[in-house]
């Protein structure tokens, strides 16, 4: 009886293809156990460079590529593409086994030859890049000697990356260890496990290779496997890792580690990861907190953690909260419940402490409530003495001695009118939690995990600082402050968090096509953003390996005419065979995006706000803020006029203050980076009017 296996890598193709074409994929692989090699109509393919490649008819015009043994029955869905392009693919690639592991490798043959024919006939003037590691070291690596042939003729990053579309995966990721510094033994121990005794294993045998490759292949036992692996397959990925993913997930950290990288690049996959690794230890004594700001995030990661823990009680060690949640269950003891103010009643707050005062106008309720987060609660300033010696950057004009003490007073009646009244903001919450735990002598958690870092404020990191055990792998935060949507700039350091020698940075995008992700960095070309530890972050080197359509960008006269577009290009989408849940819409104010419901209804398009309840069966419309944390294959960012985005209201006018400018500005194209990002494999930008300043020329 055959049995069938699925190339990983695949499910991110399948992902991409048409709805009929994945029907027909699945229909015509949900009978392979049943049937016999010809009854498969599995064709060779004449002229390949490796033997065992087959091809299987989808449709007319799509052909599944199919890797066949030479003994057994296992066979290997490699790909699936229109007729003629299955069939060059298939000459032009060769299965082998690697040789330091023994799992499968999947290379492009003819462009590893021409490439490697054209670099040597290219004078070399910089040194080679792997000048420092000798041929006895790659081997045992398992870089097999054609690929250390091409590799000694590198003298550079850039000749690397562009050599990862036709290398083994393996190999050339043994390469960029080496490339990035990792000794020979780092490299080895990120490798996923070698075979016991490679001696006794037949390097020409790829069924017993597959066998052995996990990660390379889903084994599938019948045809319910089978479809459930293509319900969900760009999630399956997630389970895998990269080996620069693997290290920070796995590793073992003196203190407070951090891993950083772009949108797509699996930070949110290596803290589910790093999660289950803690977890699960032998030795784990305490509880292991998930955390981030973003409130609709606790659940997307509980539900990914449920996929990738089978083990009941490994979940039960982990805890999954929004962090003003933490704060609020340390304060009320998981029982009772606290009034906790909306933002209409904290201004009403403020209005009644500004006519009893007598302040000016321009200490204003939005300033004061400012004022009091931004630099009061940031720099846990207690005393007037403090305040009147704190600096204030970003925020406006200077403030003399007695000015200052008009704020205080003002932020000090405002304070003790929460507590007189007994009713808190979040803020006060977290300040509480921390006075808490301060006073207590044990903390509640061993480990902390913090998803979406840059977006926490100050207090936050006090507070998770404070509820965690100081020590080894302590605390683990993944972020990209290239994604900070929110106005909280911090030091890590100053806050007690020392990441010194303990941070990894992501390269890879694994959801992004290569053309949005270049247009998409476009948003920030020349922006100076810091990491959060006194250093600048950079993207350098960011890619992506999946390719598509280059951005859509039109400009209409008016809003309708906008509106009537943002129709006909979700119709296109829904044609094609996307899946409504699969389609995101995003604006800068969620008065536009409520009128791109009302317009997608009225067309007869199901639509929902994502602010709201939305389905898989609907459009979801949101604001780029809302877009946080979530992707789509199709994205639709509408409205990215002059004036709109940014909002003049959310600039800091430059003659008040030239560094909040800079920083406002900052933060409207890091968000405009971000709902462009969520989008997978299609995304439209339109505007009516002038466009918005930021758009690339």
């Amino acid at each position: 009886m055959a049995r069938l296996g699925v190339y990983r890598d695949f499910f991110r193709h399948f992902s991409r293809l048409e709805k009929p074409v994945q029907d027909q994929v699945i229909e015509a692989f949900s009978k392979f156990e049943e049937a016999t090699y010809a009854g498969l109509h599995l064709e060779p393919v004449k002229n390949a460079r490796d033997g065992r490649m087959r091809t299987i008819r989808i449709t007319d015009f799509w052909r599944g590529v199919v890797l066949a043994p030479e003994r057994g029955d296992l066979y290997v869905l490699l790909n699936v593409l229109p007729h003629d392009k299955a069939y060059d693919w298939a000459k032009r690639r060769r299965v082998t086994v690697n040789t330091a592991t023994g799992v499968i490798e999947l290379r492009d043959l003819v462009t590893l030859e021409e490439q490697a024919e054209s670099t040597i006939a290219e004078p070399q003037e910089l040194a080679p890049l792997f000048s420092r590691v000798k041929d006895a070291e790659m081997e045992r690596l398992g870089v097999d000697a054609q690929v250390l042939a091409f590799a000694r003729t590198f003298n550079s990053d850039d000749q690397l990356d562009k050599a990862q579309t036709f290398l083994p995966k393996q190999q050339h990721d043994v390469l960029v260890g080496l490339a990035s510094g990792m000794t020979v033994d780092e490299v080895w121990a990120s490798l996923p496990s070698p075979a016991d005794d490679l001696r006794h294993i037949d390097l020409e045998d790829v069924a017993a290779a597959v066998e052995r490759s996990p990660e390379q292949v889903l084994l599938v036992n019948g045809p319910d496997e089978l479809m459930e692996a293509f319900a969900k397959p760009f999630a399956l990925w997630r389970i895998y890792l990269h080996p620069s993913q693997r290290d920070a997930a796995h590793g073992s950290f003196g203190g407070p580690a951090r891993v950083t990288g772009g949108p797509g690049t699996g930070k949110t996959v290596v803290a589910l990861h790093r999660a289950k690794h803690l977890a699960g230890r032998a030795n784990q004594d305490g509880a292991v907190l998930v955390t981030t700001f973003i409130r609709t995030l606790p659940s997307t990661i509980e539900d990914a953690l449920r996929e990738l823990v089978d083990d009941e009680a490994v979940l039960n060690r982990i805890e999954i909260r929004h962090i003003d949640g933490v704060a609020y269950r340390l304060v009320t003891g998981g029982s009772g419940s606290l009034a906790v103010l909306r933002a209409e009643e904290e201004k009403a707050r403020w209005t009644r402490v500004i006519r009893r005062l007598g302040l000016p106008s321009r200490f204003d309720e939005a300033f004061l409530g400012h004022e009091w987060r931004q630099v009061i609660l940031s720099q846990d300033i207690t005393s007037l003495e403090a305040y009147q010696q704190a600096r204030r950057p970003g925020r406006g004009k200077a403030l003399g001695h007695l000015q200052k003490a008009q704020v205080w007073e003002a932020v000090s009646a405002f304070t003790e009118s929460l507590r007189a009244d007994k009713v808190w903001t979040y803020e006060t919450i977290c300040l509480e939690a921390i006075r808490l735990l301060e006073a207590s002598e044990r903390q509640p958690y061993r480990h902390v995990i913090v998803d979406e870092a840059q977006d926490l404020s100050p207090w936050h990191w006090r507070l998770l600082r404070a509820a965690t055990t100081r020590g080894r792998d302590d605390l683990f935060l993944a972020g990209d402050t290239h994604q900070r949507v929110y106005d909280y700039r911090v030091s890590l350091k100053k806050l007690g968090i020392d990441i010194a020698g303990r941070s990894a940075r992501l390269k890879i995008n694994y959801r992004t096509t290569a053309e949005i992700l270049h247009w998409s960095l476009g948003l920030l070309h020349g922006e100076r953003v810091d990491d959060m530890n006194g250093d600048l972050d950079t993207l350098a080197g960011y890619r992506s390996e999946i390719h598509g359509a280059e951005p859509q960008r039109v400009g209409f006269t008016t809003q309708q005419g906008e509106l009537d577009n943002l129709v006909k290009t979700v119709t296109r989408w829904l044609d094609q065979g996307v899946e409504p849940g699969r389609i995101g819409v995003a604006a800068r104010s969620n008065m536009v995006a409520d009128q791109a419901v009302a317009k997608l209804k009225a067309a007869g398009i199901p639509a929902a706000s994502l602010a709201k309840k939305h389905t898989d069966s609907e459009i979801g419309v949101g604001t780029m803020h809302r877009m946080k944390g979530m992707e789509f294959r199709c994205v639709a960012v509408i409205g990215v006029s002059e004036h709109t985005v940014p909002p003049t209201s959310a600039i800091t006018p430059a003659d008040e203050d030239v560094i909040a400018h800079h920083q406002d500005l900052q933060r409207e194209r890091c968000l405009l980076f971000v709902a462009c990002t969520r989008a997978r494999e299609e995304l439209a930008l339109s505007w009516h009017g002038n466009a918005s300043s930021f758009l690339p020329i």
